[in-house]
């Protein structure tokens, strides 16, 4: 059975303050999602690459063994951010032991279901609630593996003129509506007279944190690897997904039922990191 908590709290707010944005819809609906499941496997709603295999998780490890030797061997600490079920964190220590690397593991990760399914593969690991309590003191490898799909994110429809976009409520059925008109100088130039129904997205919640980590490693040194899916932007598209039972669902139909998800702007990323004194690389 659905639990409506989450949808009548919505529906609640909405009545009294009116539609509310996307990327707040979508913030609300993950955190209850991942705080009530472990939503990993085939009883789950999806599976990840660790969870097919743990040559994922393995070469991964590898990819920081190696920078680790060619920095020096210095003392590092190892990052997940949103570890899902600790099952790549604990293939790549395994493969990082094999070359001489064990360093300290950090998680970011809210998640009461997950920190537990985490301790039970990587016991010794700390866990954060975000990046602002990581170590200080030395280099970061920080790893994100479908991490920043799950982020909220603003999305912007044209109409005669450009709108956000938000999300109204009546009783419990929510739906995606155009809000007030933006100014010109907030779209960029080349979409500004893009065909009606077109939509823009940006996830400031991303760029933050791509901020916050290149700054700690221009300071402290490290690296980051992000695997998601993505794209190279800014570009026009909704991309904006729910998945339920590995299947596609209606993303504004059971707020915390779904994983919600939205494709990544990785040139918006990579000119995040840069900005903030780091080098960033990005393929395809």
């Amino acid at each position: 059975m659905t639990d409506t908590a989450l949808p009548e709290r919505l529906a609640r707010a909405i009545a009294l303050a009116g539609p509310i944005p996307v990327a707040q819809y979508m913030a609300a609906a993950n955190a209850h999602y991942y705080a009530t499941r472990d939503p990993l496997g085939a009883g789950g709603d999806f599976t990840t690459a660790p969870e097919i295999s743990q040559m994922f998780g393995e070469l991964v490890g590898l990819w920081c063994a190696d920078l680790w030797d060619r920095a020096g061997r210095l003392d590092v600490a190892w990052v997940e951010l949103g570890p899902g079920r600790g099952t790549l964190a604990a293939d790549a220590a395994r493969a990082m032991a094999k070359a001489g690397l064990e360093p300290p593991v950090h998680f970011v990760e809210t998640s009461p279901a997950l920190r537990k399914a985490q301790a039970e593969r990587v016991p010794a690991a700390t866990w954060h609630d975000s990046i602002d309590s990581l170590p200080t003191d030395r280099p970061l490898i920080v790893v994100a593996n479908e991490f920043f799909d799950a982020l909220p994110i603003r999305q912007l429809v044209k109409r005669e003129q450009w709108h956000e976009r938000l999300v109204a409520a009546q009783d419990l059925l929510f739906l995606p509506i155009a809000g007030k008109p933006l100014p010109d100088a907030v779209i960029p130039e080349p979409f500004r007279d893009a065909p009606a129904g077109s939509i823009l997205e940006t996830s400031p919640a991303a760029v933050t944190i791509i901020r916050g980590l290149a700054k700690r490693i221009a300071v402290q040194g490290g690296a980051l690897i992000a695997v998601d899916y993505g794209y190279e932007g800014p570009a026009l598209g909704d991309t904006l997904q729910a998945v339920r039972g590995h299947a596609f669902a209606n993303p504004f139909e059971a707020p915390g039922e779904h994983d919600l998800t939205a494709h990544v702007d990785f040139t918006t990323l990579a000119a995040a990191a840069q900005a903030e004194g780091a080098v960033a690389w990005w393929g395809r």
